[in-house]
């Protein structure tokens, strides 16, 4: 009896270990590249790998070494409520002038400010030109904005309608000026009404001061500067490939998404140029329930100056939506037979792992019955702080992402491999019971 039990012991111990999770029980495969100081690295996950899990948590998703050992990770997630957490303020701007012949970048000034950094006046430095000054931009003073920034909104005299567009910079010390893209706002006629777009995106970063300049023609006079901020620095967006949607009638179109998303912005390919559409964009997260309003305004793709000028995306509150509806005011001409592709964008998914073993690494996922094995930041990471997150060494989806076709073909049906590996414990089982019923059985020896 000792030495069965001893094989049926070494029989589940191996079969154990031969039921261990490897890169092959999962359909999706993704080879990683690492650079910077380990041991632990942050890998910002593609949108387009995560739609490749099976849980809509990312329960399935593992990190191996070349040996196909799991590694120890952990999931930094942002909830859509956690990036709605915001707060509008309005700034005092001050005006940007400069000669109408000048040739510099930007308009130069002297600066006076109070001793924590508000700005009290900005007035042009030196004597102007023999040509007439003209108002180039706009100085924003948001040192009294301590969050990260996330959106400006702008309002402007009225006799300055249509396109603005302007570049945007940013400061701490008025010396030094980082570029934070380009902006632009809109205050159109059209067919009888008026049609405005006054909110800009901003990077998500603190600054204390803003400098928007206008190209090539004057800045309007300002009437309103508002920066809305968030009280926590909130992970990047991430943006889907185009999905291609239908028209269900003219001047309606619908897009099903792969799974339900916490949708943040989104885009619309605008392919004709010279359109121009007011539109109201619906969503709901299952074919039998209501449309919800989710946002109304202004897509366009014209040419004014000999520049094109384009807003094609729109915000979104962040709600979970599996199904989006767009319908198009076609006063403006529509926006074509063919429904355009649309793109959406969510906040981005990190996961941190602790590397152990040698590289290469895998990101493996998509496997319906595993259980999460992420562990909690601060478990992974002693000392756990946001500095020293930002600091981690990075790592990179790289090459083809491979499914495996066996996997898939095993997970679509039952999980044999469960269930030969309890049919074998069983049988286990039940051979060290038929064994120790036949040495109770057996007559005690005669002495």
């Amino acid at each position: 009896m000792g030495k069965l039990s001893v094989a049926v012991l070494g029989l589940c111990t191996a079969l154990s270990a031969w039921a261990g999770e490897t890169p092959a029980d999962f359909t999706t495969q993704v080879p990683l590249t690492v650079s910077g100081k380990g041991p632990w690295y942050r890998l910002e996950l593609p949108l387009a790998v995560q739609l490749g899990a099976r849980q809509a948590d990312l329960s399935d998703v593992r990190v191996f070494n070349a040996a196909g050992e799991p590694q120890a990770y952990a999931l930094a997630q942002q909830s859509a409520q956690q990036s709605q957490s915001r707060s509008l303020t309005s700034v005092k701007w001050f005006p940007l002038y400069a000669a109408a012949d000048a040739n510099e970048v930007a308009p130069s000034v002297r600066v006076q400010s109070s001793a924590d950094g508000t700005l009290v006046q900005v007035q042009p430095s030196g004597q102007p030109g023999a040509g007439k000054a003209v108002l180039r931009g706009w100085l924003l003073d948001a040192s009294g904005v301590k969050a990260p920034l996330q959106q400006l909104i702008l309002d402007w005299a009225s006799e300055r309608d249509g396109f603005q567009r302007f570049s945007i910079e940013a400061s701490d010390d008025l010396q030094v000026w980082r570029s934070w893209g380009e902006g632009q706002v809109a205050r159109l006629s059209f067919a009888d009404e008026q049609v405005e777009q006054h909110e800009v995106g901003l990077p998500g970063r603190p600054a204390r001061y803003l400098r928007l300049l206008w190209k090539g023609q004057a800045a309007p006079v300002l009437t309103s500067a508002q920066l809305e901020s968030v009280h926590s620095m909130p992970l990047p967006l991430v943006w889907s490939q185009p999905l291609a949607g239908s028209r269900l009638k003219p001047g309606e179109y619908s897009w099903q998404l792969p799974r339900g998303l916490n949708v943040e912005r989104l885009r619309i390919e605008l392919s004709q140029p010279n359109s121009l559409a007011p539109v109201t964009l619906s969503g709901r997260r299952e074919s039998n329930q209501a449309w919800r309003p989710l946002s109304v305004g202004l897509l366009y793709r014209l040419t004014e100056g000999g520049q094109e000028v384009v807003q094609d995306e729109l915000q979104l509150p962040g709600q979970t939506v599996a199904q989006l509806k767009l319908d198009v005011d076609e006063r403006g001409g529509g926006l074509g037979v063919e429904a355009p592709a649309l793109s959406v964008a969510v906040r981005a998914t990190q996961l941190v792992f602790l590397a152990r073993g040698e590289p290469p690494f895998t990101l493996a996922l998509g496997n319906p019955s595993v259980k999460g094995a992420n562990l909690p930041l601060s478990t992974l990471i002693p000392d756990y702080s946001v500095e020293r997150l930002a600091g981690l060494g990075q790592a990179k989806t790289a090459g083809q992402v491979l499914v495996s076709e066996a996997a898939a073909s095993t997970l679509a049906g039952p999980n044999w491999k469960k269930l030969g590996l309890w049919a074998v414990l069983l049988l286990g089982v039940v051979a060290l019971g038929a064994m120790a019923y036949s040495l109770l059985r057996k007559p005690p020896l005669k002495p």
